[in-house]
């Protein structure tokens, strides 16, 4: 026997004896229907193996049903969290997410948004790395008229909604702390650009201001593992040595951690370590490591939330700053005795 074809929603409402309109209604998680009909019509569609027909919904609607998600890096576990929240944002409202990365190179960024509104995305979320001033990406996808948001990275020069962290409150936080802690050697390894890093460095540099501490040293550490590795070993040469270091990430965190580990000092009884992001894996290290939650999840949600708004208005929405409020979480690795 051949199997059977996937359902019609018509064949689920003469199953049912409902209205097309009802199981159109279940299925697509809309209107006010009632919990034992809505249980019914998704029991008999998965009985019927019912799929929904993409291509036909979309001429009729003019949507896809597909968001395009831009990020710089795949690897990075902060960019990770963010696309599982998106997904799990928009996956309710039957959208689905198309992911890419462009490696931090704004030429492939370029290709890569072109290759995504090729596929008639019905929105964009990226964290983009186009040079200051430079607005062509942005001026195509609006010549679309293609909603988009920006995340992690804003653009001043850029009229879209933007969701982030509050950078010179993660810079501020992270540095109080360690001043708390008794440190008065505070280094700073600071991220790549002038954006985030700017602005997370501006936070440090306010609370060694406002508690009359001098600027110990600060050196670019990228934001992978490896740079903070290789950073915090030129660091390690100074004298006197700082102690207390606040990272630009936690991976830099984790890279700066293995140096100091390497030289054979403590942490945090010789140099206390302070990272941003709070990734999954930094509770389990061997020196479990403090450091600033920027909101990964509220980020990817916020933004889900904001380009859905977009998709489903009939008019321009104004664009909105949001801003998720930092929180710092303390482990070993700064935990002194004052």
């Amino acid at each position: 026997m051949l199997p059977r074809m996937g359902a019609t929603m018509l064949d689920i409402a003469k199953d049912l004896n409902v209205s097309v309109v009802t199981v159109s209604k279940v299925l697509s998680n809309k209107g006010n229907i009632s919990s034992a009909t809505r249980a019914k019509v998704l029991q008999k569609a998965k009985e019927l193996n019912y799929q929904k027909n993409w291509i036909a919904s979309s001429l009729v609607t003019r949507r896809t049903f597909t968001i395009g998600l831009l990020l710089p890096d795949f690897t990075h576990p902060f960019f990770g969290e963010i696309a599982k929240a998106i997904a799990e944002a928009v996956r309710p409202k039957g959208f689905h997410v198309i992911i890419s990365y462009f490696e931090e190179d704004p030429a492939l960024e370029r290709t890569e948004a072109e290759s995504l509104l090729a596929r008639q995305v019905d929105g964009l979320i990226l964290a983009s790395s186009q040079p200051p001033q430079d607005s062509e990406l942005f001026h195509s996808i609006q010549k679309r008229k293609v909603p988009f948001v920006l995340i992690d990275r804003p653009m001043e020069h850029v009229r879209s909604s933007f969701v982030g962290g509050d950078d010179v409150a993660i810079g501020r936080l992270a540095t109080e702390h360690l001043v708390r802690q008794g440190c008065r050697r505070i280094a700073h390894l600071r991220g790549p650009g002038a954006g985030i890093a700017a602005r997370r460095q501006e936070g440090y540099r306010t609370v060694l201001e406002k508690n009359k501490l001098p600027f110990h040293q600060v050196i670019e550490a990228g934001y992978d593992d490896y740079t903070g590795h290789e950073a915090m070993r030129q660091l390690l040469y100074a004298s006197p040595l700082p102690d207390g270091v606040f990272c630009y990430n936690d991976p830099v965190a984790i890279g700066a951690m293995q140096a100091i580990l390497e030289a054979g000092l403590q942490i945090p009884k010789d140099i206390a370590v302070v990272g941003a992001g709070n990734v999954h894996y930094s509770n389990v290290l061997a020196v479990p490591l403090t450091t600033v939650d920027q909101g990964t999840q509220q980020i990817g949600t916020r933004a889900a939330e904001l380009l859905l708004e977009q998709i489903d208005s009939k008019r321009a929405v104004r664009p909105k700053k949001v801003l998720i409020t930092p929180k710092l979480v303390v482990r070993q690795s700064t935990q002194r005795t004052v």
